[in-house]
């Protein structure tokens, strides 16, 4: 059982209370905090999970989950299936994944990554990583990039690496150094593709994709991109699409495409994305932006063949003006549901929307603090 203490930095917060009960050790038997929100779907995802931040230093990172079987929305649901958990799952959680037959959380702040059983959200181990990011997987490892030292602005910070863990055994096998402050990974070609930010060192940012083979997992080379870079993820065409932040004023974000055949960058597009979700031919993303005026939001869908914006707009009915601060999207392949999370001020619940493939509002639901990463559970999944 997990050693019972309170996880690095914040304030010990009390767990919600959520009815949980669980049977046959499935996900299904999880009771939800409030009554149905929609109606039932039979396809061949059994549900979602959504993975709340929560806010710096008070502990309040939590996972939710949408139940498709009943269509029933529970919060907290960790805190519930793990009480003996003091701090519940603890401070900033960045990123979450399903591999096998396990959950994986990572848990930045507090410097871990927390291993579950997917079917349940029930404890198995801990690997313990420093500010961990993000993870990817492949052949029975887990990638997990770190930026290696302590959270805060520091000229001086050291480089960040990317920690390679048998999923078997949980353990640390190796490390390799790439770029400063690493963020999203992507795997082409049976290479890994590191988007360096260099976020601690502003104004001096990385600007650099770092290349591991995974056969020898050392960094090959370094691709010259942009600065402040965060995600990377792979389309249908086998291109990897990279975006930067810019530095939040007079250089604005952009979106890169580079060709794993030659790691090149492709193609430059003055496109700002803040995140992404990818479905047959079609990206859909959204970008919130702060200008010296206002806050600007765009929600738009770009064909990966041609590699231009074809919509402006896929939220109907007006729906996206009663969302303050879009922070994740999803997409549902088996059924083109669109998941946007609001993060709303930061510091308190904010609100899940889901869409379907034609834009139209199926139903929202209250989630944790900063709900922005998701997980889909499927049907009869593989141990």
């Amino acid at each position: 059982m997990k050693t019972n203490y309170i996880k690095n930095v914040g304030i010990l917060c009390l767990s919600l209370f959520v009815f949980y009960s669980c049977h046959n050790d499935e996900i299904s038997a999880l009771e939800p905090e409030n009554d149905r929100i929609t109606t039932p779907e039979d396809i061949n995802t059994d549900g979602l999970y959504i993975l709340n931040e929560g806010n710096m230093g008070y502990n309040k990172a939590s996972i939710d989950y949408f139940d498709y079987t009943k269509g029933t929305y529970s919060k907290n649901i960790y805190g519930k299936a793990n009480p003996s958990v003091v701090g519940n799952l603890g401070d900033v959680g960045n990123d979450i994944q399903i591999y096998g037959s396990k959950l994986y959380a990572v848990i930045n702040v507090s410097n871990y990554v927390e291993v579950m059983n997917a079917k349940n959200a029930t404890h198995i181990a801990e690997i313990k990583i420093p500010n961990c990011r993000y993870i990817i997987f492949d052949k029975g490892y887990a990638y997990i990039s770190s930026y290696a030292g302590p959270v805060g602005m520091d000229p001086n910070a050291q480089l960040g690496y990317i920690a390679k863990v048998d999923t078997a055994t949980f353990e640390i096998i190796s490390k390799e150094t790439v770029g400063y402050q690493p963020e999203e990974m992507a795997i082409a070609n049976n290479k890994l593709y590191v988007a360096n930010s260099g976020g601690y060192r502003a104004p001096d940012y990385d600007h650099t994709v770092s290349v591991i083979d995974l056969s020898t997992f050392k960094e090959i080379k370094k691709i010259e991109v942009d600065i402040n870079l965060w995600k990377i993820k792979k389309d249908k065409n086998n291109k990897l699409w990279v975006t930067s932040r810019g530095n939040y004023n007079d250089i604005p974000s952009k979106t890169f495409i580079i060709d794993p055949e030659t790691d090149n960058v492709e193609k430059k597009l003055d496109i700002p994305i803040s995140d992404m979700a990818f479905i047959d031919d079609k990206i859909y993303f959204f970008s919130y932006q702060w200008s010296t005026k206002d806050k600007i939001k765009t929600y738009g869908i770009i064909d990966i063949n041609t590699q231009k914006i074809i919509s402006d707009q896929f939220i109907k009915n007006n729906i996206e003006s009663q969302i303050t601060v879009p922070y994740g999207i999803t997409i549902n392949s088996d059924n083109g549901d669109i998941f946007i999370t609001d993060a709303k001020n930061y510091v308190s619940p904010g609100t899940i929307y889901c869409f379907d493939k034609f834009g139209y509002l199926k139903w929202k639901a209250v989630t944790g603090d900063i709900p922005g990463h998701f997980a889909f559970l499927p049907k009869n999944l593989k141990k």
